[in-house]
């Protein structure tokens, strides 16, 4: 009998790249191994499977020979000196357990106990990676899971060993913020230290197992340029929002979940004049605005143990108000004592501008309209409009849904929205109330008001085309607008190169 043939499995590699993960050094590969959800591959040169299990099982043999007061974890000096005693230990261990260890191999492996003692173990090479989102532990059954910017959710081949290693794991985060987990607390939500957010929850409230997912804090933060260039929203609706941070018209960002409404927040900073004072109010620090803002960012807390201690969203929007803030900043509208604050602050000449879930420019009037909000409708023409946010998950993009502005009733009116078949924004109507309110304050008339919006426009265009996206390029940009606006014009119809001294 003849034999059966072999089958080769066919790999598709999407992307590959390298990163360094507080030490370690990790190849990364996004891969078809014929699934139905791409697979994102972690290697460690040096560093194999059967490697990594004697490593781990010396964590309390470490403990011993290093204990950790959990009670200074927070302390900048402490933990830099308990990294200095853990390499030391770690490096005679290895000469124990793993004589004749290469320098190069020992180094590498040195880096790897000091992520399990100190860091995330595994997923720390996941926190170091810039182009991931989300990161998902559903149970010590399963893989980890990850959302990749461009490719969307994917499997690692990252498994944790077991449901205490998922619990050590949330003990340890919680610990770090001053929050607990346990069979009576089985729901946590805290932070890493780079400001990304942590939910954690305990079997059997999740049936599969204990869980950890942690949505990354960004340290390259969207801005309006990038926004453009990835096709999120059109110039000129860019340039709109533009004119109305300037003359601070309040506004509101509305979008379903992970639609980007924080990112946006964040990329319209970068229109936020130079001489105003802007404070933000968060549950999760996100927002990154220019350095050369006067900027507070404030966030909120949660109760302790004994269930004191809480500050609350409403309890910052109140005290804001008491720090001669031009520019108010709120991560998300969810109470009607957020929505009444808010509104206050409106009324009291502030502008501000917070995001609110809902799932277009309508939808928002309506949230915002009925309980648990229910503001009155009359109240809602004190914002100068709504932009809403769409995340289309199957296309894997994030656009611009729809502009519309406020009118006198509390009602909107639609003035600009995505296409999807073209991929494209058309102008649905003209401004109407929105444009008055912008000649109130900042004197243009119809016509002055539309060269405005080509003339920003174009300076987006021109910021789009020469790969002023950063956060600070781009802010520094503007701020060069507020300051001499016929030199950046004069060097944007002219199309000269964007350099790091053209605008000093």
């Amino acid at each position: 009998m003849a034999d059966a043939p072999t089958t080769t499995e066919v790999v598709k590699e999407f992307a590959s790249y390298s990163l360094n993960a507080s030490g370690v050094e990790a190849r990364i590969r996004i891969v078809d191994r014929g699934g139905y959800v791409p697979n994102y591959e972690v290697s460690v040169p040096g560093l194999g499977e059967a490697t990594k299990i004697l490593l781990l099982s010396l964590r309390n043999e470490l403990l011993n020979i290093v204990p950790v007061d959990m009670t200074r974890i927070t302390e900048h000096e402490y933990v830099t000196e308990l990294n200095k005693r853990y390499i030391n230990a770690s490096s005679v261990m290895i000469d124990r357990y793993l004589p004749g260890t290469r320098p190069e191999i020992k180094a590498i492996l040195i880096a790897y106990i000091i992520n399990i003692m100190l860091g995330l173990g595994d997923l720390e090479v996941l926190v170091a990676d810039e182009n991931l989102e989300e990161i998902a532990v559903n149970s010590s059954k399963e893989p980890v899971w990850i959302f990749h910017k461009k490719f969307g959710w994917c499997k690692t081949n990252i498994k944790l060993y077991n449901e205490e290693a998922i619990y050590d794991l949330s003990e340890a985060i919680g610990r770090r913020v001053g929050r607990q987990i346990t069979m009576l607390s089985p729901l946590m939500d805290a932070e890493l230290t780079d400001g990304s957010r942590v939910n954690a929850t305990l079997y059997p409230v999740s049936q599969g197992g204990d869980t950890i997912t942690i949505r990354k804090f960004s340290k390259n933060p969207w801005t309006m340029p990038a926004l453009i260039a990835s096709k999120s929203l059109s110039a000129e609706v860019a340039a709109i929002i533009w004119i109305c941070v300037q003359n601070e018209i309040s506004l509101v960002i509305s979008g379903g979940t992970a639609s980007g409404k924080t990112s946006f927040l964040n990329a319209m900073s970068i229109f936020m004049p130079s001489n105003h004072r802007v404070i933000s109010i968060e549950e999760t620090r996100e927002l990154t605005l220019p350095s050369f803002l006067q900027w507070v960012p404030m966030l909120t807390r949660q109760p302790n143990a004994e269930g004191k201690g809480e500050i609350t969203l409403y309890n910052l929007m109140i005290n804001a108000l008491r720090q001669r803030p031009d520019i108010m900043l709120v991560g998300e509208i969810r109470t009607k004592y957020d929505a009444q604050t808010l509104f206050e602050a409106i009324h009291t000449g502030h502008a501000v501008y917070g995001t609110i879930h809902a799932d277009n420019v309508q939808d928002t009037v309506v949230r915002m309209t009925n309980p648990p909000i229910d503001i009155p409708k009359v109240m809602l023409n004190s914002i100068g409009g709504v932009i809403s946010l769409f995340r289309h998950r199957r296309l894997g993009i994030r656009r611009v849904l729809e502009f519309g502005e406020m009118l006198g009733s509390g009602d909107t009116n639609v003035l600009y929205r995505w296409n999807l078949r073209g991929d494209s924004f058309a102008q649905i109507s003209n401004l109407s109330r929105l444009a008055e309110v912008i000649s109130l304050y900042g004197g243009y008339t119809y016509n002055e008001l539309l060269d405005d919006i080509n003339e920003k426009a174009s300076i987006l265009t021109w910021m789009v085309n020469n790969k002023v996206t950063g956060v600070n390029e781009a802010g520094n940009t503007v701020a060069q607008y507020y300051k001499n606006k016929e030199r950046v014009i004069k060097i944007v119809k002219d199309n000269v190169p964007f350099s790091e001294d053209l605008l000093k």
